[in-house]
C-alpha cells in the first residue's frame, strides 16, 4: 500500500535513473571503461581496438543511447547527420523507398543518421539547400533529378558543402555523383525493338529540365540511325506524366495516321499506361506491338511478363551514394573517385532477335 505522506509523483531513484535517457557515463558503468574510451571507441577512434569498439557499440545499442546532437555540434561543429532532399515523382516505382534503404545501408555501423526534406515545391528548389546550410542541418546532402546547369550544385560547389547527386551536370567543374548509364539503356532497348522487327519505334522521354531526359534522347536516336528505321518522340507527354495523360496520349496517337509499332518507356507506369491506351484501342502486346522498358520492382515482370526489361537497382544506388558521400566528407580531394556511372543489366536475351 502506498505510503501516504509521500507525494504522488515521488518514485524509487533507481527506477528513474533505468528511465533516464541513456549517456556516455551508462555506458561506462556497464563495461567498465573511461568515460574517454566509450566516447572515443563510438567515434570508431583507431587508437581504440576493434573488439573494444564492437563491445562499446554493442552496449550502446541494447541501452538505446545516441549522442547529444546538440552538445556534439558544440563540441565538433559536426551533426553526424545526412540529409537526403527528396522529390516526390511517381514514375518510378518504390524509389524513396529503395534509395533510403541503399543510404542508410551505407551509413551502418557509422556515426550518422538519415534525415529527409521532402521537397514539394519544385525540381530545383535551391532555397531548400540554401536553408540546410544556413541552420547548419547537416554534414552532407544527397539529391536527385540534376539540370545540365543545376543551381543546387553551383551553390554547394562554391560553398565547400559535401553533397553527392543522384543523376550528371554539364557544369565545367566536377562534382561527385552516382548516375544511372541512361545512354547504354535508351541504345540497348530501342536495338532490341528493332531486332524484334519493329518499323517505328517511338520514345517516351523525361522532362526536358533534366540530364537524364537528354541522355535517354541520345541513346535513342543513336539505334535508330544506326539502323535506318523511322521513329518517334511523343509530343505532349513525358515520364513525369500522370498516367491517365500517357493513357490518353497513347490512344489519341494511334487514331492518327502512321503510328509507332513499338514503344522505348524509361518506366513502369509509363509502361503500364501505354499498354492500358494499346488495349483500348484493340491492339495486343507481343503481336501487334512490342514495349521495352526500365524496370526498378518487379511489379512489371508480374504483372506483364511480354514486357522485356532492363533493370535498375536503386537500393544498390543508393548505397553507393551514401558511401560516395562518406568518403567526401572524409576528406576525398581526387573527384574522379566520387564519381559512379551504374551499367545497366542487359539481358543475356537481347543479344538475339526473335
Amino acid at each position: 500500500m502506498a505510503d501516504p505522506s509521500k507525494p504522488a509523483h515521488h518514485e524509487d531513484s533507481g527506477a528513474a535513473a533505468k528511465r533516464s535517457k541513456p549517456t556516455l557515463r551508462t555506458i561506462a558503468e556497464i563495461t567498465g571503461l573511461a568515460v574517454t574510451t566509450v566516447s572515443r571507441a563510438l567515434s570508431d577512434a583507431p587508437q581504440i581496438s576493434i573488439e573494444t569498439r564492437k563491445r562499446v557499440r554493442e552496449v550502446a545499442d541494447q541501452i538505446g543511447y545516441s549522442p547529444d546532437r546538440a552538445a556534439q555540434r558544440l563540441k565538433t561543429g559536426r551533426t553526424n547527420v545526412i540529409g537526403v532532399l527528396l522529390d516526390p515523382h511517381e514514375e518510378i516505382l518504390g524509389y524513396g523507398t529503395s534509395i533510403m534503404s541503399g543510404i542508410a545501408k551505407a551509413l551502418q555501423g557509422t556515426a550518422y543518421h538519415l534525415i529527409v526534406m521532402p521537397n514539394f515545391l519544385n525540381s530545383t528548389n535551391v532555397q531548400a539547400v540554401h536553408y540546410i546550410t544556413r541552420n547548419g542541418m547537416a554534414d552532407g546532402l544527397i539529391f536527385s533529378r540534376t539540370e545540365p546547369l543545376d543551381p543546387r550544385v553551383r551553390l554547394l560547389s562554391d560553398l565547400g558543402f559535401p553533397f553527392v547527386t543522384h543523376g550528371r551536370t554539364e557544369l565545367s567543374t566536377p562534382h561527385p555523383y552516382v548516375d544511372y548509364d541512361n545512354f547504354t539503356f535508351a541504345y540497348q532497348a530501342t536495338k532490341r525493338l528493332i531486332a524484334k522487327g519493329r518499323r517505328k519505334p517511338a520514345l517516351i522521354s523525361g522532362p526536358a529540365d533534366f540530364t537524364f531526359s537528354g541522355h535517354l534522347q541520345h541513346g535513342f536516336m543513336t539505334a535508330v540511325r544506326e539502323a535506318g528505321c523511322a521513329y518517334e518522340i511523343l509530343s505532349g507527354i513525358d515520364l513525369d506524366s500522370p498516367a491517365g495523360a500517357i493513357r490518353d496520349r497513347i490512344r489519341q496517337r494511334y487514331a492518327e495516321p502512321d503510328p509507332p509499332d513499338s514503344f522505348m518507356c524509361g518506366g513502369e507506369v509509363c509502361a503500364l499506361a501505354t499498354i492500358t491506351g494499346m488495349s483500348d484501342c484493340g491492339l495486343t502486346l507481343g503481336r501487334e506491338y512490342d514495349i521495352v522498358a526500365k524496370q526498378t520492382s518487379h511489379l512489371l515482370s508480374a504483372i506483364q511478363p511480354q514486357v522485356e526489361t532492363i533493370y535498375e537497382d536503386l537500393t544498390a544506388t543508393g548505397e553507393d551514394m551514401g558511401r560516395v558521400l562518406l568518403q567526401k566528407i572524409g576528406g576525398e580531394s581526387d573527384v574522379s573517385k566520387l564519381q559512379l556511372l551504374l551499367c545497366p543489366q542487359i539481358p543475356s536475351s537481347f543479344g538475339a532477335a526473335d
